[in-house]
């Protein structure tokens, strides 16, 4: 029997609600393949910043570095600037931890509706690579003249070709696996960006030399927000930098249906550190404590844990078995014009997972 060691940060807002769903489908899943979980929850969020001054502890990073995984619900809320719980909580994670890649599908599931005209689940189905670690979100800059007309503010875009380069061929092995196209599109904005876009640019065009089996297009960033609503059949892997792989993974699973259900995973492919696991949707305040927050993209998220720690047969099992409760249209959250809590969705699901 398989053992691993998770951490729970269900953090902020709808994550408090969601993160028990997830658990409870990982549970389920546990049991039917013979699994084992070891969950130590932590309480670093915005409401221990508003009590102690700080999100996490001095340690935390220790603390983490102790585990296979971890399993975030969502971090910010309106009385804590959001600038503040990326910067103290979720980018320190992702970077000590050296989570390089953050890695999301665009899959429009079964049972779901999307925003486009005759488009089905056929048409839908690709994935977005971020780069996570450098990039547009830097920390170098910084301000000058504060408080005067004289203001100004400036940051810096940091790309390194080692930072390039490691993404770029996480994409083109992604799109080398089974079931995917092998096909690697570029997001790119150098007809404007006169630097950084033309060496992301060049260092694409030399990795794609190492993979000549692989087809490949680029487009600037405009016009590929614009073809992920016209034409979202013709991608596979779509890789991008901090900034445009931010912007297009949320606009994709939009375009697929919503984006409450869209998981995502925060990678260190080199397994030297814990890699962590959150659904796109954040901490929605408008509807937390309601009880109504839809649990699927926290269930999506432990199934790419579940795929990254080596059991990819189970994480098709958890998505066959959210496939089958959307499909059924019998117990929906709000959100997808049901009346079901989030908890009910939750069991349902697990429920699901053993037929």
């Amino acid at each position: 029997m398989a053992t691993y060691s998770i951490a729970l940060i269900p953090g902020d807002g709808i994550g408090r609600e969601v993160v028990p769903e997830g658990v409870r489908v990982l549970e389920q899943a546990a049991r039917r393949f013979e699994l084992e979980w070891r969950f130590t929850e932590f309480d670093w969020s915005c409401d221990r910043y508003e009590q102690t001054g700080a999100f996490m502890p001095d340690d935390a990073m220790e603390q983490l570095r102790e585990h296979d995984a971890i399993f975030l619900g969502a971090v910010g809320w309106p009385t804590v600037p959001d600038h503040l719980s990326l910067w103290q909580l979720l980018l320190p994670i992702r970077r000590q931890m050296q989570q390089y890649i953050n890695l999301r599908p665009v899959r429009m599931l079964k049972g779901m509706r999307t925003p486009l005209a005759d488009r089905g689940p056929e048409d839908i189905n690709f994935w977005v690579v971020r780069e996570n670690n450098e990039g547009e979100y830097s920390e170098i800059g910084g301000r000058l003249h504060s408080g005067t007309s004289q203001e100004m503010a400036m940051q810096e875009t940091i790309f390194t070709r080692r930072g390039c380069e490691r993404v770029m061929r996480f994409a083109f092995e992604l799109a080398q696996r089974p079931g995917r196209r092998g096909k690697v599109t570029s997001a790119t904005k150098s007809n404007g960006i006169m630097h950084t876009m033309p060496f992301w640019d060049e260092v694409f065009r030399d990795v794609s030399g190492e993979y000549p089996d692989v087809q490949t297009d680029q487009f600037h960033v405009d016009i590929l927000t614009a073809n992920f609503v016209l034409h979202p059949d013709w991608f596979d892997v779509v890789v991008g930098s901090n900034l445009f792989g931010d912007i297009l993974s949320d606009l994709g699973p939009a375009v697929a249906g919503s984006i409450g259900i869209a998981p995502s995973a925060n990678l260190n492919p080199e397994r030297t550190h814990p890699s962590m696991f959150e659904p796109v949707h954040g901490s929605a305040p408008d509807i937390a404590g309601k009880g109504i927050a839809n649990p699927i993209g926290q269930i999506w998220s432990g199934a790419m844990m579940l795929d990254h720690l080596g059991h990819p047969e189970v994480a098709t099992e958890i998505l066959e078995a959210v496939e089958r409760v959307l499909d059924s249209g019998d117990v929906r959250t709000p959100d997808l014009g049901g009346t079901a809590t989030c908890s009910e969705l939750g069991q349902v699901i697990a429920d699901a997972l053993l037929k």
